[in-house]
């Protein structure tokens, strides 16, 4: 090993001028060791001094240490490394930006032979505390430097040679500093060479360590984002070889985590196609119906699936989104207002045939068996199949309805049973779930059943049978888990009878008949329906009925039934200006018909009347005929009679009108 000879005398001589008089001769000097000794003698450094102040306390100092564990643990095998190509009269020094030493490594007789210049943890070696020294002045500096024999600023460090350089973080900040000491007399051309390679490795070292944090990090951040995501998601390589699932996943597969890592992906998504091409052509897929092995079973899932590429354009890996496919129908369902409302609770009136409606509606609700609810229009069979649903074990599942006389003919089946992509000219993109499918787990309420067309009823009795569609232009059967309740207006048994509806599918739709009675068939519920409609109209002041008026809309036939009874109230609600709902307020349509106003008592069959009796019954008669006159319009009735308002009341209330 050479060893590199500096001016001793020269700078010795200089230096013993510097502190005797401040003076320095120009060139004697590198202008760095010059700049320091005018910083050591304007901040009063003693120059026969030299020994390093214990500033930290023990606890103090384990505290710096505690922060800077990582410098200390990256920089520790460097400093081994370092004294064993100097071992002997060496020592390495680690100290952080303040020069603040942290961490020694060398010879412990060498070290006890310094214990005047104090290398113990927590001195500070700054260069306003010790003059000019390897660490202090090349953390001044900012860059490598050494410093050697009576270059120091005090005399105490002339026997030895220092060479520090900063150690700094990737934004160039110094966050320490390696130090390599030795006798002046050893000390080696490459010396500082040895130290800033050292501090390379360990900058590298750091930037490295900071990177795997930092993806340690990412990694962990990432994981927790899709332990939170509900879809599905598998990470592979290039050869499709699972390296990361998430929960969704696991439970999609129902296959754990740590299983599902280092199996092929090939292996678990039942369709190929779509994977091949992702992996060795980059061909990203997007919402693709794809069946995935679950455990022992299968599950059809809606997947989509992205290329990792790396440079070139190389597929490097991919990620997988899946999702079954009934979760998405619920989705939909839950946004596409497919859940059934009305309870049974909701369905008013004591009317005998509507009470024995609903107590086989809630008997049907116990079984899965068919219902068919049949009555006139507006009778409140949607209503019912929602109740059934609500109380039936499906109750959380979807609840879909088709008006099957609202869908064009040549659309029924699309509609019901879905298409393929491709099946037919305007068929969406990828295809499109039929009603059978999107009603999963629930229940499908077919209204309208009886003008569904002939060729449908096949197809439809089909599903019932087999419990599996098939979408238009497929040809793959799905299993489908739907309770059927089917609604109609008509008598299916005499359509059935002449060869309009299919008696095989009657037989199969008729397990549990459910007949709706008609309002005009319980009267005696009208006023609580009236009394229930009035109190819906929210935050609008209540209402008073005039007996008459109540009269009046019990003996209307009703012929749109519940539907056109709340039309009626909610339009006479508008009409009145007072408080007080009376005749004059009921549409015209209803005052014409001769039900709508009561009819006149039966004549007494046997006595004769008395001249009073005749004489009320002929003031009723010509009230009555005042009325219908004025159409219900009770000021015009009045003023037809002469009297007033008030009096046709009173009258009208004696007469039971």
């Amino acid at each position: 090993m050479g060893f590199r000879k500096i001016n001793t005398p020269g700078i010795l001589s200089a230096w013993e001028q510097f502190v005797s008089t401040g003076d320095l001769e120009p060139g004697v000097l590198a202008p760095e060791v010059e700049a320091s000794w005018r910083r050591c003698l304007e901040a009063g450094v003693d120059p026969f001094a030299g020994r390093a102040p214990g500033v930290l306390r023990p606890t103090l100092f384990a505290e710096l240490r505690e922060r800077k564990q990582d410098l200390i643990r990256v920089a520790r095998p460097f400093m081994d490394n370092l004294f064993g190509l100097v071992a002997g009269s060496f020592v390495v020094l680690l100290f952080d930006e303040h020069g603040v030493l942290l961490e020694t490594v060398g010879d412990p007789e060498r070290i006890r032979t310094c214990q005047d210049l104090n290398l113990n943890g927590g001195a500070l070696w700054d260069e306003h505390e010790v003059g000019t020294n390897g660490a202090g002045t090349s953390l001044i500096l900012g860059r490598p430097f050494q410093v050697s024999g009576p270059e120091h600023f005090c005399r105490k460090h002339h026997r030895w040679t220092c060479s520090g350089a900063p150690i700094l973080d990737p934004e160039g900040r110094a966050i320490g500093l390696l130090d390599l000491s030795g006798p002046v007399d050893e000390t080696h051309s490459h010396t500082l060479g040895l130290v800033m390679a050292a501090v390379a490795a360990i900058q590298n070292a750091l930037i490295l360590g900071q990177r795997n944090q930092e993806l340690t990090l990412l990694n962990d951040r990432l994981s927790r984002v899709l332990g939170t995501v509900t879809d599905g998601v598998v990470v592979v390589d290039a050869q499709g070889v699972i390296g990361q699932i998430n929960p969704a996943a696991e439970r999609i597969l129902a296959i754990p985590g740590a299983r599902a890592e280092g199996r092929s992906i090939r292996d678990l998504v039942l369709d190929p196609e779509p994977v091949a091409a992702l992996l060795e052509r980059g061909q990203e897929f997007l919402d693709r119906e794809l069946d995935v092995q679950s455990g022992p079973g299968v599950q059809h899932c809606l997947a989509s699936g992205k290329p990792i590429l790396g440079g070139g354009g190389a597929v490097r890996g991919a990620v997988l989104f899946v999702n079954p496919i009934n979760k998405l129908k619920r989705l939909v369902n839950r946004f596409s207002g497919a859940q059934a409302t009305f309870r049974f609770e909701d369905i008013l009136g004591q009317g005998q045939a509507l009470v024995r409606a609903v107590q086989l509606g809630r008997a049907a609700a116990e079984n899965e068996s068919n219902v068919l609810l049949t009555g006139e229009s507006g009778t409140g069979k949607e209503m019912f199949a929602q109740s059934i649903h609500n109380q039936s074990s499906r109750r959380k599942g979807p609840f879909v309805a088709v008006n099957c006389g609202a869908i064009p003919r040549e659309l029924i089946a699309s509609e019901l049973f879905g298409y393929q992509d491709g099946a037919f000219t305007g068929a969406a993109r990828g295809g499109r779930p039929g009603k059978f499918e999107l009603a999963g787990g629930g229940t499908l309420f077919l209204d309208e059943i009886g003008d569904m067309p002939l060729e449908q009823q096949v197809a439809l009795l089909r599903v019932l049978q087999d419990r599996a569609i098939t979408r238009l232009g497929g040809d793959r059967a799905f299993l489908v888990d739907v309770r059927i309740i089917c609604a109609t207006h008509k008598d299916l048994r005499e359509e059935a009878r002449r060869g309009t509806f299919r008696q095989d599918l009657y037989y199969r739709l008729n397990v549990s008949m459910i007949k709706l009675p008609p309002l005009r068939e319980h009267p005696e519920d009208v006023p609580v329906l009236l009394q229930a409609f009035l109190a819906r109209r929210g935050n609008r002041a209540a209402l008073d009925v005039d007996p008459a008026a109540v009269a009046a809309l019990q003996a209307y036939p009703w012929p749109g039934n519940i539907r056109e009874f709340q039309n009626v109230v909610e339009r006479m609600a508008l009409s009145v200006q007072g408080s007080r709902i009376t005749l004059e307020h009921l549409p015209e349509e209803l005052l014409r018909s001769p039900e709508a106003l009561p009819p006149p008592p039966p004549a007494v069959a046997s006595g004769p009347l008395k001249l009073r009796d005749l004489l009320a019954e002929e003031e009723r008669e010509e009230i009555l005929a005042s009325l219908r006159s004025a159409k219900g319009n009770m000021t015009r009735a009045a003023q037809n009679l002469g009297i007033s308002r008030n009096t046709l009341y009173r009258k009208m209330e004696k007469f039971g009108l």
